[in-house]
């Protein structure tokens, strides 16, 4: 490890600016963004107007510690303003959200000579993928030679850096392990390989292939980010403090439900709309808003999603409250159990819009491209994220209680 000197803190473009108002920045900015769902599709990722937009507001450096120019306001603040932009426009919410959320993860698990590398620009806007690819091999120097494409970079026509996973030989007739690595944005080339899904056809998520990169050894770590154990410290709460010491696999699964709720929300103003303007489909003919039935169906998913949002962002403070711990407290055991709560926001969220407001919203208003067709397509779509469909729906319930009865149970 590298001891840097120290050096004064870099200042953020707007030293005053509170978590309050970078939150109200995004509930504004995700107004304009409901009229442009249908071209950010066709885009594949959100305008390059959009991208500035949010440069100015700050939200690049919301999680960017601030001996980097960052602001650090922390996940919570964070958490809102991916929740407002994804009420605006599910695939802009989703892109933005798994392009910034990890300066987090950088600021927490490089050590600081490679974290003043990454962070020299201030705003960091970097996918991550968990499933590894590609190859590696040893440059003779410390270092290794990169050659894949790694697919689902969600963010990257934006990015400045990608983390992505491989496979290194460990030793004759041992099996290859897991390496994780950052990568600068002249490294890798984004593919035009988005937007044939069934839903978050503007969410950037390309793949990005890599072509013989040397990347040096300081910007690889051995093992995976979803195993990596913060019990007994990391670079980032030595650095920053103790935000940056948390869990990496439980905040990355808690996104999953801040997603799912805001998506959620723009569902219920879109039915909120259809309440105030349409009138029932049978006698007696009366305004929606005056019926029992339509009343139930808008009172029952309002419920559940507010339900997921206490959920969800009362998770996210237990996050931060745990990293205020010692190191130690941060168990696998509650890492699983945060990342199962994002789990049950998802299940709450898609329960109000699969179950209450498409089924009753009406033909017209679930055509291609209305707002709440749009919503439960790209809802669906987020069931089918690795995080969500398999290692929640079936190894994180398993593994939270072997961790909770110890090694036997294994």
């Amino acid at each position: 490890m590298t001891t840097l000197a120290p050096s004064a803190p870099a200042a953020p473009p707007e030293p005053g600016l509170t978590p309050d108002e970078v939150v109200a920045r995004a509930e504004a900015l995700a107004a304009t963004l409901v009229e442009r769902q249908a071209e950010t599709e066709r885009r594949g990722y959100y305008a390059e107007d959009t991208h500035e937009a949010f440069s100015r507001a700050g939200f690049y450096r919301i999680l960017v510690p601030r001996r980097y120019g960052g602001y650090e306001f922390g996940p919570e603040t964070f958490a809102k303003v991916a929740m407002a932009l994804a009420r605006g426009c599910p695939s802009t919410g989703w892109m933005y959200l798994f392009g910034a959320a990890h300066a987090l993860v950088a600021g927490t698990v490089f050590e600081e000579e490679v974290q003043a590398e990454l962070f020299a620009g201030g705003e960091f806007i970097c996918p991550a993928t968990v499933a590894p690819a590609g190859s590696a091999r040893p440059d003779g120097e410390g270092g290794w030679i990169l050659d894949g494409t790694w697919g689902y970079c969600s963010g990257s026509p934006y990015a400045t850096h990608f983390i992505g996973h491989t496979l290194v030989a460990t030793g004759e007739g041992q099996p290859p392990a897991p390496m994780l690595f950052v990568a600068p944005r002249e490294k890798f080339e984004r593919l035009e390989d988005w937007g044939a899904q069934l839903g978050l056809k503007g969410s950037g998520s390309h793949s990005i292939r890599i072509e013989g990169a040397r990347i040096p050894g300081r910007h690889t770590l051995g093992g995976h980010l979803s195993m990596m154990a913060v019990t007994e410290d990391t670079p980032g709460r030595r650095l920053h403090g103790p935000e940056y010491g948390g869990g990496p696999l439980s905040f990355m699964l808690l996104e999953l439900g801040v997603l799912a709720v805001g998506m959620a929300r723009g569902a219920l103003d879109a039915y909120d709309l259809l309440m105030r303007t349409r009138t029932t489909s049978f006698f007696p003919i009366v305004p929606r808003t005056e019926d029992a039935d339509f009343q139930a169906r808008y009172g029952e998913a309002a419920g559940r999603i507010a339900a997921a949002e206490a959920a969800v962002l009362h998770a996210v403070q237990q996050w931060q409250a745990l990293c205020g711990k010692e190191p130690a407290a941060f168990t696998r055991e509650e890492e699983l159990r945060l990342a199962l709560i994002g789990r049950e926001a998802v299940r709450l969220a898609w329960g109000a819009v699969e179950g209450q407001l498409f089924p009753t919203a009406g033909s017209s208003s679930v055509r291609a491209g209305e707002r709440v067709e749009r919503v439960w397509r790209d809802m669906s779509t987020l069931h089918s994220h690795a995080g969500n469909g398999v290692f929640l729906a079936s190894l994180a319930p398993r593994e939270l209680a072997q961790a909770h009865f110890g090694p036997a149970a294994g």
